[in-house]
């Protein structure tokens, strides 16, 4: 699918959306070093939105951490703990900042969709239309421990749920008409006569009756996220998400094979196919010169895949603690264990990792690896490296080529990682007429060039014709 054709370029006026990732666990993001901050003090979260609104991002993410991680029924150590809940840390963001979207991950397994959908509401009114939901699900009951009906989904009812989920929210959204506030004083009431419905759900997740107690804000609803990368995920998003992010964003074609599947999944839902943004997560490493940036790679790997974590990644891969092994030395001579997952770790162990190991061994004993340096090179392979130059160019590619819309930055230093980025990339960026030289919205649905909601457009003539 690769595209060699320079004068090709299917959309040559395509623009760069750039959102920011504050992640807070794995070990991507390095809290070891002398120049991290603090992961958890409200002040690195200040920062980090501050400086991607000065480079003029579209978006600044916080994950969910519904249960710390564990292995073997040990908490991980290596892991950050303290985040604060999604909503109310991006609450307190949108006061000190303007344009910047501010989107939260939350669960359709754990909560309930009239109080979620009453606080995200709450976080699009206070931000001015800025909010955004990242709708993830979960089945496991490594994480449902934590909640009184513990690991109940069964696996193929969590989009299921997430659908029910997503239909009653809109649903509580739209119990408000737009005009449903008075204007002036001079009006007779506070709110136009049925301008404020009740909404009544019964389906086979919820039972649902009452009367949303929110208007709509600016945008008309947060804007919807998804990360799903399987074939029920990527439909579900589909057919509900405004975005859907990705782990497709290293490679081009691979990039691009994945954006005309998510496409063709939505010409089939019946929407355009450029209904959706596509936002790969990544990492940026940037150097003067392709050398530099190549030898800040390789530094930045070590500082990643620490002695202690080398040994935790591969101790899931074995199955076994290897918490006493030297990670500057051989790999295990012991075989993997095989054995079903059960969980730990949030289900990250694999169950036959035979097959694995064989190909690590073979490898690490063909170019002399220790077992540090087997996971390195051989564990998840992520980001683009570069100098700005280059990486402008590269990107302006992927976006004009259809491949993305934008990157999910995870900056790999907390609070000052963005800084390179800004100061460095969007200038190269700006100049190539691919990034935007400043926000001409207010809303986070208009930075992203999105139209208004699923459930505010007109059906198509053939649906209205057949009711």
């Amino acid at each position: 699918m690769t595209r060699t054709d320079p004068t090709d370029v299917p959309r040559p006026h395509a623009q760069l959306h750039l959102g920011v990732f504050f992640q807070g666990v794995n070990h991507w993001t390095i809290w070891s070093h002398p120049d991290s901050g603090s992961q958890i003090d409200p002040a690195s979260y200040r920062r980090v939105a501050q400086t991607a609104e000065r480079g003029l991002f579209d978006a600044f993410f916080l994950g969910e951490g519904l249960r710390l991680r564990e292995v073997d029924g040990q908490i991980h150590e290596l892991d950050i703990a303290g985040r604060p809940d999604a909503i109310t840390q991006l609450a307190a963001l949108a006061a000190v900042t303007d344009r910047i979207g501010l989107v939260s991950t939350s669960n359709t397994t754990f909560n309930e969709p009239a109080d979620l959908a009453r606080r995200l509401s709450g976080l699009d009114l206070l931000s001015g239309g800025r909010a955004g939901w990242n709708v993830v699900t979960t089945d496991n009951a490594w994480t449902g421990a934590n909640f009184r009906r513990g690991g109940y989904l069964d696996h193929a009812d969590r989009y299921r749920r997430a659908g029910e989920f997503l239909e009653v929210a809109r649903a509580l959204w739209d119990g408000w008409d737009d005009a449903a506030v008075a204007r002036s004083t001079d009006a007779p009431a506070w709110s136009a006569p049925g301008a404020v419905r009740q909404v009544t759900h019964k389906g086979p997740q919820f039972d649902v009756e009452l009367t949303p107690t929110l208007p709509r804000s600016a945008q008309g609803h947060p804007v919807i996220f998804q990360a799903g990368d399987s074939g029920e995920g990527r439909d579900f998003a589909a057919r509900n998400a405004d975005v859907i992010f990705s782990a497709h964003g290293n490679d081009f074609d691979d990039a691009l094979a994945f954006a005309d599947d998510v496409r063709r999944r939505l010409r089939a839902a019946g929407r355009p196919e450029d209904d959706l943004r596509i936002l790969p997560g990544t990492e940026i490493i940037i150097g003067a010169t392709e050398a530099e940036a190549q030898e800040k790679k390789r530094w930045l790997r070590l500082q990643q895949v620490t002695p202690a974590t080398a040994l935790s990644i591969a101790g899931l891969l074995w199955n076994r603690d290897l918490s006493d092994r030297d990670a500057d030395g051989p790999l295990p001579a012991e075989d993997p264990l095989v054995e079903e997952n059960d969980g730990s770790f949030g289900a990250r162990r694999i169950a036959d990792p035979r097959e694995v190991v064989a190909e690590w061994r073979q490898k690490a004993e063909a170019n002399g690896w220790s077992l540090r340096e087997t996971v390195i090179a051989l564990g998840p392979q992520r980001g683009h490296v570069g100098t700005p130059s280059g990486l402008a160019d590269k990107f302006a590619h992927f976006v004009r080529h259809g491949a993305v819309d934008g990157f999910n930055i995870t900056p790999y230093l907390i609070p000052d990682g963005l800084d390179d980025i800004v100061d460095l990339l969007v200038p190269e960026l700006q100049e190539r007429g691919v990034y935007r030289t400043a926000y001409t919205g207010t809303t986070l649905r208009e930075h992203l060039g999105l139209r208004a909601p699923l459930t505010h457009r007109a059906a198509p003539a053939e649906d209205r014709a057949a009711s």
